[in-house]
């Protein structure tokens, strides 16, 4: 159970296609900002072993009869790290608007300043392909996606590098004010009765 005598943590979400530039994005918010932040991301679980990758791939566990379990239990796991006072910067891709509301819904209570990282198209196809490590065609699929349901405290081009970016969003941050585009879009999923 929390330690009620400490406050909550903070929630910095970064919203971006695959390959948009969350990682580089985290890692210099973590280096600048004044207060501690955890960096935490699905791909941080995968790439760890957290899962039994081998027999995913050998098709022995079907992924698609883990996968929402695995991504709904990542989201719980952020409410209690936040619960227990840890600050987060937090990478996720809002696949569909339902999972973004799934996940208003579970940080209703929390601080959380919402970013959305853009990204020029050709730009992420590079990337893509450059990276190695992800299936084709998933930053086009994202493109034209997960930035349409969404509302954001703060929107970044990641055309700028990732410390002029991380410099814009402690900036915003500091200034941000209530409403939180969260606490937006719950009264939008959920008006009064």
């Amino acid at each position: 159970m929390p330690d009620t005598l400490r406050p909550a943590g903070k929630v910095i979400l970064l919203n971006g296609a695959s390959s948009s530039g969350k990682s580089s994005l985290a890692r210099a918010i973590q280096a600048r900002i004044e207060e501690p932040f955890w960096h935490i991301s699905i791909d941080h679980l995968r790439d760890s072993g957290v899962l039994p990758t081998a027999r995913i791939r050998s098709g022995e566990f079907p992924w698609s009869a883990m996968r929402d379990a695995f991504f709904e239990g990542f989201e719980q796991s952020l409410l209690a790290y936040v619960r227990c006072g840890n600050n987060l910067v937090v990478e996720h891709i809002m696949e569909s608007r339902d999972w973004l509301l799934r996940l208003v819904r579970l940080l209703a209570e929390q601080d959380v300043f919402f970013v959305g990282l853009h990204c020029d198209l050709a730009e992420l196809e590079r990337r893509e392909i450059a990276r190695g490590d992800r299936r084709i065609g998933d930053a086009r699929r994202d493109f034209h996606q997960i930035h349409s349901y969404c509302r954001y405290d703060a929107e970044l081009d990641s055309a700028i590098t990732p410390e002029a970016n991380a410099d814009k969003l402690i900036a915003a941050w500091h200034a941000r004010t209530k409403p939180s585009a969260f606490q937006g879009l719950l009264a939008e999923a959920e008006p009064a009765a």
